[in-house]
């Protein structure tokens, strides 16, 4: 099993060890200017962690002892997601005009692209929690049925 694991795990250190003579390519003949790149690359994790994971814990927290037990797990799922949206969409929503103009992903509307994913989002958020509460009372009704003609 050991063996096994440093099998697989000698392509992500080479990866790793690939990428950092990549960036010393790209960094070491621009040194000032490559400071803010790594403060880019440093960065995302950092906000992260000091950020957007302690914001949605706290709101998970919060939506677990405040929602009805139907509503809990689909919103929870919802916020995680729209947290993982807007950490996503957050570059290109703080500076747009730091992206090339070139055809994919970056020549839409950032902003209107996150609208209309998180109304999806919360559209099935919605249509998972009447789906749960209209179980929860067909489940209910059928027991009392069931007693009924017991």
């Amino acid at each position: 099993m050991k063996t096994a694991r440093i099998v697989l795990a000698l392509p992500g250190l080479a990866a790793l060890a690939y990428g950092v003579v990549l960036f010393l390519d790209y960094a070491a003949p621009a040194w000032p200017d490559s400071f803010t790149t790594l403060l880019w690359l440093g960065g995302g994790p950092i906000v992260n962690d000091a950020v957007f994971a302690p914001v949605a814990g706290v709101v998970g927290l919060l939506l677990a002892r405040i929602l009805p037990k139907p509503w809990r797990g689909p919103v929870q799922v919802g916020a995680a997601l729209t947290a993982v949206l807007g950490f996503v969409a957050f570059p290109l929503l703080w500076r747009t005009y730091g992206v090339p103009p070139k055809p994919g992903l970056h020549d839409g509307n950032a902003w209107l692209g996150l609208v209309a994913t998180l109304a999806v989002v919360w559209g099935a958020v919605l249509a998972a929690v009447v789906v749960r509460i209209v179980r929860v009372r067909y489940r209910a009704a059928r027991k009392i049925r069931a007693r009924e003609l017991s």
